[in-house]
């Protein structure tokens, strides 16, 4: 009988495990973060079946302000999307210990394959790649 029980709350655990696992992997990267020239800070968050990341907040005021737009968006029909709140992070998806996705760079118009890294509990490597080529920087979560 105590077996029984016993196996029966060792069956609950793993399942608990192994269902909470997925979840807690995919928000390994999700919080507030400043970029590292320390203009502003991006939440990342799951966004359907991926992760995102948005401009949360401006630590530094762009030269229009608050409303600050994409005007160097390459596409005409996107310029006049506000800065604050737009999505810069998409597409991740979680590999191993890293998530692959797509960033996009306001300051260029340009987006970018992308891969991000924990590097601790405070740090994140975010990498921009064009090709074999990269440019990493370090985040910092935001306190």
């Amino acid at each position: 009988m105590l077996a029984r029980i016993v196996l029966g709350f060792v069956t609950a655990v793993a399942a608990f495990i192994m269902t909470a696992a997925p979840a807690a992997a995919a928000e390994a990267i999700a919080g507030r973060w400043i970029t590292e020239d320390r203009d502003a800070v991006v939440e990342i968050k799951r966004c359907g079946s991926t992760t995102c990341g948005t401009i949360a907040q401006f630590l530094i005021t762009p030269p229009d302000g608050q409303d600050q737009r994409d005007i160097y968006n390459p596409d005409d029909s996107l310029k006049n999307r506000r800065l604050l709140g737009l999505p810069i992070l998409t597409q991740f998806a979680e590999e191993a210990d890293l998530w692959r996705g797509r960033i996009y760079d306001p300051n260029t118009g340009k987006t970018y394959r992308s891969v991000i890294r924990r590097t601790g509990p405070n740090t994140l490597e975010v990498r921009g790649c064009i090709g074999p080529f990269c440019q990493a920087q370090i985040w910092r979560r935001a306190r």
